[in-house]
């Protein structure tokens, strides 16, 4: 049986992106929706979740703004830009073409 690991190269950003989509979450709630929702099978890398953050609010994909959490601290919320809804769509377009791409390989 296959452990916990890291989220596979290249879909973090779809990862967080989709997390996003639901609503406005601060970094450890974006965390733990990817672990929940894969049933513990993804974890995310602090470092890199914070990297991923960094590099589509400069591309415009999120934004962000500084609220006090549930814990009543102070944290950084992100929320989806249209521009980032856009490519949520497209990155989902072609991560599952890919799969059904991979599955008839493995079906062969």
């Amino acid at each position: 049986m296959a452990g916990t690991t890291d989220v596979i190269q290249g879909t973090l950003d779809m990862l967080i992106l989709k997390s996003l989509s639901l609503q406005p979450m601060h970094g450890f709630g974006v965390t733990q929706r990817i672990q929940q929702i894969s049933k513990g099978v993804f974890k995310v890398n602090p470092g890199s979740l914070l990297l991923g953050f960094q590099r589509m609010e400069r591309d415009g994909l999120i934004d962000a703004e500084w609220r006090v959490s549930e814990n009543s601290r102070r944290a950084k919320y992100y929320r989806l830009t249209s521009k980032g809804r856009k490519r949520l769509k497209l990155d989902t377009s072609d991560w599952q073409r890919r799969v059904a791409a991979i599955a008839r390989l493995l079906e062969a």
